[in-house]
């Protein structure tokens, strides 16, 4: 298949213009990132954005991949001797993996089969006879082919053989595959059940001890749940069907009389189903079915992580941090405003009196000595605990916050925390990334694999491969939307700035080091191997506060300087001056500057970023505390009113920290007064929410949460209304998954 038609295939299935698939496709190809096009090239694309940007990257690379199998499929045949330019045509035209592999499939090398075996024995003409269902007398030819020889001692074996070889004929038929599989997808079943004997072993799958559900209708979080109690060997998991859902289709297509042939060719058809085709389309319906519920989840994961990435920032502040613990006690750090360590101490405030007076001794004094303006307490074992010291100690002007302290540990004990902290043990490191976290959540956590941060839904049972790749996008998409401070920033986050990566970035760091801070943007060009294609797609990205040119700490691309300056020039003032006068920005005529390459997006953007330089995108920080007294489940009581932190969020509703030590869960049915489908449209990582305990299990370690008001409003009229369909919202997968199969490969 040529460009050409990829375009035009990618074009009409993203709405877009063949043009903007086309240039897109150019730009990748030369090397530029996606938030480089995103950013600075929309006259090029027609302002596309990220996520239209990534889908004409994937697909363009699945219709490449097709291409490639193609030319293999071709060879293969070729190679027969079986190739006819009508076959040639047939897999030259085909738009799908599924569709290809159906056509390739009658000619694919396999081992022995029964037809194989019976055409080896000469009843391919008896199977053709039967196929036909004229008048030819089949059992005289099935008389005729009878050969001790070669196994046939009888009619009704060289019957038998010939229905065999009908049978791999209709199971191995494009069309009769193609119907059979959108019939599996519509109308067939997960049916999951009990090992029997495992029923103790499997109680957190008791939900699917006998459990029966639609396949267009599964959500990907109960189809990953009973994949996953398969794979532990705590359930068997089928994929069912009626067959009279299927078998009368296929009847359609092969039955052409009513006579003795057409009785012969329905026995074959029904052996066919049975042996060949329904296990064939149930290997099938399981791969799509996993990818459907993997691209699922990933995307969750993917949105969760985004929303962790750009939770607000505390900004510099002078940090105290405090990793807490009972028995080992509290590993207390100092961070200066850049994050750097200062001190580090070890308190003891849950040991005793004698430990109490000394902790709070200690955090007075390191308090008042650096002149501390937040203490972050990470909120795992003895967070609330001492939460509570803390502000018994009454200290002033001191904000005070819990940190989710999840994936911490990753860090503390990784090579980046080594190289960082080479004479610190793991718990000084521990407390440093908790303070880190609560001072900019997204420049600590991209030292973590995100798969650690400790969000999503069955990370570790989808495709590894594609999880890694979106949360690679997303990670590079929101330190590139919110900027890089050139001067302070890791090794670990300039990695993740377009057109950079790891090898670059490590450059930046010793180039700075031996030189120290950079002067300008274009200083960048100094450092050893950084390329003019690396700079123009990082330097839009990097910031330097206190530049000698202003727009080095703005968005706005060194490749557009001249332009603003000769705006400033036109009005007869200096670039400071647009940067501090709004009226000065509304005056100019932006028409002006339109050229070939500079279009009223760009400048739109020019504009916007010379008001607010370098602002920063994400959301202004709020101090939060828990309920005080509340510090263990066993201090719940239904119907208790408590602020909380939104920790995770899946398909079935999401993970609340009301500072218990065990997250509550907030249903689907219970996040809205008003019927959603999917949490994302309420709700987001690290929100602030206040929520009503409606159950506690001690027992089981599990508490509902709702944040329902009192007020009920009425659902939308084209929404049912049943409890099902509220507490497991249907989801249109059937469409989704037939979007799936015609990828499959």
């Amino acid at each position: 298949m040529s460009l050409l038609s990829h375009e035009n295939t990618i074009a009409n299935e993203l709405s877009i213009s063949e043009r903007q698939v086309r240039t897109t496709i150019e730009l990748l190809d030369e090397g530029a990132t996606i938030p480089f096009i995103s950013r600075y090239r929309k006259e090029m694309t027609g302002s596309l954005d990220e996520v239209q940007i990534t889908n004409i990257r994937d697909r363009s690379q699945q219709l490449k991949d097709l291409d490639k199998r193609k030319e293999a499929v071709l060879k293969s045949i070729n190679d027969q001797g079986k190739l006819t330019p009508e076959l040639e045509k047939q897999v030259m035209t085909a738009e799908t993996m599924a569709n290809l592999e159906d056509i390739y499939l009658p000619y694919k090398p396999k081992r022995k089969t029964r037809a194989s075996i019976a055409r080896e024995k000469g009843l391919q003409p008896l199977a053709d006879v039967l196929l036909a269902q004229d008048k030819t007398d089949f059992l005289a030819l099935a008389d005729s082919l009878i050969d001790e020889e070669k196994g046939v001692k009888n009619s009704e074996e060289a019957l038998a053989g010939a229905r065999d070889i009908i049978a791999e004929i209709i199971a191995e038929d494009a069309t009769v595959r193609a119907k059979s599989r959108a019939i599996f997808l519509e109308k067939g079943e997960f049916v999951s059940r009990v090992v029997p004997g495992k029923e103790e072993a499997a109680i957190k799958y008791k939900d699917y001890y006998e459990w029966s559900e639609s396949l267009k209708d599964a959500p990907s979080h109960r189809v990953l749940a009973m994949r996953r109690g398969e794979k532990e060997e705590l359930l068997y998991l089928d994929i069912d069907i009626n067959e009279d859902a299927v078998l009368p289709t296929i009847e359609s297509l092969y039955i052409k009389a009513s006579n003795d042939a057409a009785s012969q060719v329905k026995l074959a058809l029904t052996d066919s189903y049975k042996r060949l085709l329904k296990p064939s389309m149930e290997t099938e319906i399981r791969v799509l079915t996993r990818q459907k519920a993997d691209e699922e989840a990933i995307k969750v994961f993917a949105d969760n992580v985004r929303q962790l990435l750009l939770a607000a920032p505390l900004g510099q502040k002078r940090l105290l941090a405090i990793d807490p613990g009972f028995r080992t006690g509290c590993k207390t750090v100092v961070l200066d405003e850049q994050g750097q360590l200062k001190e580090n101490t070890t308190i003891f405030p849950h040991n005793g009196a004698n430990g109490l007076a000394e902790a709070q001794k200690t955090v007075k004094y390191l308090v008042s000595k650096h002149d501390i303006q937040a203490i972050a307490i990470g909120n795992g074992t003895a967070g609330r605990e001492t939460e509570d010291f803390v502000k018994k100690l009454g200290l002033s002007n001191v904000t005070i916050v819990m940190v989710n302290e999840s994936g911490a540990s990753i860090y503390s004990a990784s090579e980046t925390a080594r190289e960082e902290f080479p004479d610190h043990d793991i718990t000084v490191r521990g407390a440093v990334s908790i303070g880190r976290r609560l001072m900019d959540p997204l420049a600590e956590l991209v030292k973590i694999d995100p798969k650690s941060i400790g969000v999503g839904q069955y990370q570790h049972d989808v495709d590894q491969n594609k999880l890694q790749t979106s949360l690679d996008d997303t990670v590079i998409s929101c330190v590139n939307a919110v900027g890089v401070e050139l001067n302070t920033a890791s090794k670990q986050i300039l990695s993740y700035v377009s057109g950079l990566g790891p090898a670059l970035a490590q450059q930046i760091i010793k180039y700075r080091n031996e030189n120290g801070p950079f002067a300008s943007r274009r200083e960048l060009k100094k450092v050893p191997r950084l390329g003019d294609k690396a700079f123009e797609q990082a330097a839009g990205f990097l910031r330097i506060r206190h530049a000698d040119n202003p727009l080095d700490s703005s968005a706005v691309h060194p490749e557009r300087y001249a332009l603003v300056e000769q705006m400033a020039k036109d009005l007869g003032k200096k670039v400071e001056d647009l940067l501090k006068d709004a009226e000065l920005r509304k005056s100019i005529p932006l028409k002006n500057y339109i050229s070939e390459e500079v279009g009223l997006p760009t400048l739109n953007d020019i504009l916007h970023e010379l008001a607010k330089p370098g602002l920063d995108p994400r959301e202004k920080f709020e101090a939060f505390s828990f309920t005080e007294g509340v510090n263990s489940i066993g201090d719940l009581r239904v119907g208790m009113k408590l602020p909380g932190i939104v920790t995770n969020i899946t398909n079935f509703g999401a993970f609340v920290d009301i500072g218990v030590h065990q997250d509550g869960l907030v249903h689907l049915s219970q996040l809205s007064n008003r019927y959603i489908s999917d949490p994302h449209e309420v709700i987001k990582v690290q929100q602030h929410v206040m929520v009503t305990v409606t159950e506690v299990d001690e027992k089981r370690n599990r508490i509902a949460l709702s944040m329902k008001t009192d007020e009920k409003p009425a659902l939308p009229k084209n929404k049912r209304n049943d409890s099902k369909r509220q507490q497991e919202p249907e989801t249109d997968m059937a469409s989704k998954l037939a979007a799936l199969a015609s990828r499959f490969k």
